[in-house]
């Protein structure tokens, strides 16, 4: 995961599948003003708890805008990284299973394929529940991601997950305990808000009062 021996920037090319930036024009009380975008993928994002085990099933990845973020704050620029004051490790998250809007199947079945790709289990598209449909990136993106809650069990597993191609992505099953730590006041994570969303959901809603 943290094996990473060279970072440098580049140009963004013009047919890059995932972003493409543009600036849109609009006249608001009679001002013409501007604003700056991207234009994203929608996604779906997947609170998965194991039954089996009572702990959540999360992934954990390099995120190369995590990493570029913290650099960025640290020293102002991303030139010449110094991989032993900055490790890679700095831009590990933990995160909700999650996927791209990408292919013409139902929200609900990307959902599902994701569960399978990223975390191994293999479920029933019913036992996929919708929890919230809402707006991620509105600064930036405004793309749209829905959230879904599944639950598993060790009856489930197919595969050990990691993704597919050239993904790496690790499983992680988090106690309770630890998750309840994340979303505590004064918490630092390395985790986007539709996870801590997520957790905080999940706690309001469905955690089992004897654990």
């Amino acid at each position: 995961m943290e094996n990473i021996s060279k970072v440098w920037m580049g140009p963004l090319p013009a047919d890059s599948p995932y972003v493409k930036p543009f600036r849109l024009y609009y006249i608001q009380n009679g001002k013409e003003k501007n604003w700056d975008l991207l234009k994203v993928h929608d996604s779906v994002a997947i609170i998965l708890y194991n039954t089996s085990s009572k702990k959540l099933v999360l992934v954990r990845q390099f995120r190369p805008a995590v990493y570029h973020g913290i650099i960025t704050s640290e020293q102002g620029n991303f030139d010449n990284v110094d991989l032993k004051a900055f490790p890679p490790s700095l831009g590990v998250t933990l995160e909700l299973c999650a996927g791209i809007v990408d292919k013409s199947k139902s929200w609900q079945e990307i959902a599902r394929e994701e569960v399978l790709e990223e975390c191994g289990y293999d479920v029933a598209l019913e036992r996929i529940e919708e929890v919230m449909v809402y707006r991620s990136g509105v600064g930036s993106s405004g793309a749209k991601q829905a959230m879904y809650y599944c639950e598993v069990t060790e009856a489930d597993r197919a595969t050990v997950g990691g993704g597919v191609e050239d993904e790496i992505i690790d499983v992680v099953e988090l106690p309770l305990d630890e998750a309840r730590r994340m979303i505590q006041k004064g918490a630092h994570n390395n985790s986007p808000p539709s996870c801590l969303m997520g957790l905080m959901w999940f706690f309001a809603n469905k955690a089992p009062a004897n654990v």
